[in-house]
Parts: structure tokens; sequence; C-alpha cells
């Protein structure tokens, strides 16, 4: 299968995005993101599949988009999909906790560090919005993109007070 790839530039850094050969957006790394994608030599670069999704990034950033309208396709477990499903349906401008995320799936509480996983685990950052999940007493705690994005994002979004 041939994996079509192309970078955006953003406020966060140059972006990452790949497709599969349909042009679903299948990941969405930053540099020095843990477990994020780099380019490989049999990858095809082809920035034109990505056009929707770099007008879309670029009217988030510019804080004119509260929600993505693109076509995804990630391979998950099933466990995995129920968690990034649940994170699909956190609103622009919110936050939401694991357990909360935990609550909506059905997981138990000892099931916790696997939607901790799960969330680490979400291949499209941004478009899908793990940068959300904080911890039960407000701390940002762990984003795979540098909390720095994290609360860059969170910040665009009003969730966080701009800094002065």
């Amino acid at each position: 299968m041939s994996i079509l790839w192309t970078h955006v530039d953003s406020p966060v850094g140059p972006l990452l995005l790949t497709a599969d050969p349909t042009g679903a957006l299948t990941s969405l790394s930053v540099p020095g993101q843990k477990n994020g994608r780099t380019v490989q030599e049999d990858w095809r670069h082809d920035p034109g599949p990505f056009r929707t999704a770099e007008e879309q990034l670029c009217a988030y950033f510019a804080g004119e988009l509260k929600d993505f309208r693109l076509e995804f396709s990630t391979a998950g477990s099933e466990f995995r999909e129920r968690v990034w499903a649940a994170l699909d349906s956190v609103p622009y401008g919110a936050t939401t906790t694991y357990g909360e995320i935990a609550a909506r799936i059905g997981a138990s509480r000892a099931a916790m560090r696997a939607v901790g996983g799960a969330i680490g685990a979400n291949p499209l950052l941004i478009v899908r919005p793990c940068h959300r999940v904080i911890g039960a007493d407000g701390a940002l705690t762990g984003y795979a993109g540098g909390l720095d994005r994290k609360v860059r994002l969170l910040t665009l979004e009003g969730s966080l007070p701009s800094p002065r």
C-alpha cells in the first residue's frame, strides 16, 4: 500500500500529514512527537490529496474553524477506536479528563492506564483533539506533541488564558 505524505506549516511547527491511496488522512505528526511518524523512503510526496486538510488546519489556527470535517482512516484495536471516537466528541474550547473518557466508553477505573495509552497512541494530533484531555486535578498532563504545543492549542481554543 502506498503512503502519501506532505508537510504543512503551522504555528506549532511543521506538520507531517500522511494518507492512504484514497486520500483519507492516516496521521498528523509534529517534530519530536513521541511515536510520531517520519517520512519513509517508499512513501510518495503528493500535496494534492491534503488540500482540504491544509485549508482546515489554516482556518483552525486562525480561530475560524472549530470542527474538522476530514476523512480519516486509522488502524487501532477496537478499544483504541472507542477511545478515539470519544476524543472526537470533546468540543472546541472544552477539556475533559482521562476518567471522563473512560466513563464515556464504559471502561472501568482499572482500565484508566489503557485509556491513557490509547490517547497517547492517537495518530491524528490536533484534528482528533487529544490535547483537550487533562488530569483530574486540572493539570496539563502528557501530550505526545509536547506540553508546550498542548498549551498553545488550548490557549488558541480559549481553554487556557492567553499569556500576558
